[in-house]
């Protein structure tokens, strides 16, 4: 996983960012940690040493941690993967066929990353339904880009020529 996220960084990531584009994923460490590091019990050391050295330390400035019961987020991914399972090519599974204790301890790991990023993990509660939490994700994106955007006016403002 982190050599493809190495890739990742180095040749898509970085790039953009240097080029001063938004960049948007759908999953990097902390997914790493909480899968590896607390559902597999690996811990979280070693996949930050591994992030740090092979990701160049490199954060996201805001992460959505969708939040939301085990055992209802098991029973619709592996009902998602019967339907695509259908249509496509099949798919590994290989985490949707893990047990309740491996989704719990996944659960909780993310949630720690929250404790302990507070400033960077944003935790909305999905259980409502998606025209409820919906909003919800837009205020947290927006209120993030508007302290970011008004940081950025002051630096700027405060720098000489900008810088």
């Amino acid at each position: 996983m982190f050599a493809s996220r190495a890739q990742q960084t180095a040749q898509v990531i970085g790039p953009a960012l240097k080029s001063g584009k938004w960049v948007l994923c759908d999953r990097f460490t902390d997914s790493t940690e909480a899968y590896q590091g607390g559902g597999r019990l690996l811990g979280s050391e070693p996949v930050l040493e591994l992030h740090r050295v092979l990701c160049h330390g490199l954060w996201p400035d805001l992460t959505i941690l969708m939040d939301s019961d085990v055992s209802h987020s098991v029973q619709k991914a592996r009902r998602r993967n019967r339907i695509a399972s259908l249509t496509e090519a099949p798919d590994e599974n290989r985490f949707e066929r893990e047990s309740r204790a491996f989704f719990t301890r996944v659960h909780e790991a993310y949630l720690k990353i929250a404790e302990r990023e507070p400033q960077r993990v944003v935790v909305i509660d999905a259980r409502p339904p998606a025209e409820a939490v919906h909003p919800e994700i837009v205020r947290a994106v927006r209120e993030r880009l508007m302290a970011e955007n008004v940081s950025a006016r002051t630096q700027s403002q405060l720098s000489p020529k900008g810088v």
